[in-house]
């Protein structure tokens, strides 16, 4: 099925870096909207080493292109000499370059030309629930928006061979962990306690590594753009924040996959957790979409109140499974007021319709799916 992305790359503009990992369609977006541009896969061997022995052959290919020309250029962070040859093109030539890359590892570390200013970051995520036309809640919670796994007939086994690939291709390939099995066991217990505060000790011990190793996987997972470490918001007037962060993978259906989750029942704490990881993927792809510079954060203060998330100092938002919640659900969301000013406190669950307690909107999800991808909350 064809999906319209909520991320839109102009035909006119800088060139731009694209982000994201594998299958959530970066390829195909960026070769459906420039049909005509010249084509570089870095995944493919013969392209590889050909450019590998000598990269200046990338420059001599692309001489002939007319100034203001698009050049794609897929996994740029397989080869990133490249991208001395794509500065000189840049500059001399005019020619736009648009990048791929499921990694930021190899570009991350120094000495990498990230062109200086003259390229866009850009990230694309699965899909949304506002590119899915039939926007099937238990589906995405189960199997998650990956665009080739949603459409799936075997998702599970779509899943599981992606855990696999990406053991084998992003981890091994780049030499990032020593031992895969305890990097395997490390996955499985990041799957399982994803959306909790992250204990380092009691994670490297499930793993059986050093708390530090743990650390090093979690830097991992974010390099290779799997997932994020969510920060607490610390900028409260009365009480004192929680200091370590919770960990969120980048999609449901690979969190189920790495944690053996195959199947959710709603009323149960795995849907609730299910449903609170899907909330936050959402809002990271709105804020990264919109181009919003306001932080994710979450609260949770010494004493135990918590609120899911946080957008920035002024959207706060909790989610929970209930379809009647009643006031213990929305006690972090009440303390939260006596620390700050706030437009929106909100309570995401499945209530049949919406209403406002205490100050505090009450949304069933998909309404406030389609409030914020209508930008209410900007």
């Amino acid at each position: 099925m064809e999906y319209l992305r909520k991320l839109q790359i102009s035909r006119e503009g800088k060139s731009a870096f694209l982000f994201g990992p594998r299958l959530t369609g970066k390829t195909y977006l960026l070769k459906h909207t420039f049909p005509d541009a010249k084509y570089y896969d870095l995944l493919r061997s013969d392209t590889f080493l050909r450019l590998s022995i000598r990269p200046s052959v990338f420059r001599e290919e692309l001489e002939a292109l007319e100034e203001g020309s698009t050049v794609i250029v897929d996994e740029i962070q397989k080869l990133p000499v490249l991208l001395d040859e794509i500065h000189l093109l840049i500059e001399e030539r005019g020619l736009r370059f648009l990048m791929t890359g499921s990694s930021a590892r190899k570009l991350r570390r120094g000495g990498v030309n990230l062109l200086g200013g003259r390229a866009r970051m850009l990230r694309l995520h699965p899909l949304v629930s506002s590119e899915i036309g039939d926007f099937d809640l238990l589906k995405a919670l189960t199997i998650g928006t990956l665009p080739s796994i949603y459409d799936s007939s075997e998702a599970w086994e779509d899943l599981k061979a992606y855990c696999g690939v990406y053991l084998q291709e992003e981890i091994a390939a780049e030499g990032a962990a020593r031992k895969l099995d305890a990097f395997a066991r490390f996955l499985h217990s990041a799957a399982l306690f994803s959306g909790e505060q992250v204990n380092y000790e009691a994670w490297g011990s499930d793993a059986l590594v050093p708390s530090r190793t743990v650390r090093e996987y979690f830097y991992m997972l974010s390099d290779t753009l799997l997932g994020e470490m969510l920060e607490p918001w610390r900028k409260g007037k009365k009480r004192k924040p929680a200091a370590s962060g919770k960990f969120y993978f980048f999609d449901i259906g690979v969190r189920n996959a790495l944690a053996g989750i195959r199947t959710l029942s709603p009323g149960t704490a795995e849907f609730g957790k299910a449903l609170e990881h899907l909330i936050y993927n959402e809002l990271r792809a709105w804020l990264d979409y919109s181009r919003d510079d306001r932080a994710l954060s979450f609260w949770r203060t010494t004493d135990g109140k918590e609120v899911d998330f946080m957008v920035g100092d002024d959207l706060a938002i909790e989610v929970k499974s209930a379809e009647f919640p009643d006031h213990r659900d929305l006690k972090g969301l009440i303390a939260l007021a006596e620390e700050g000013s706030f437009r929106h406190r909100i309570l995401v669950c499945q209530s049949p319709a919406p209403r406002m307690v205490e100050g505090i909107e009450i949304w069933p999800i998909k309404e406030f799916l389609i409030r914020l991808w209508q930008n209410a909350y900007a």
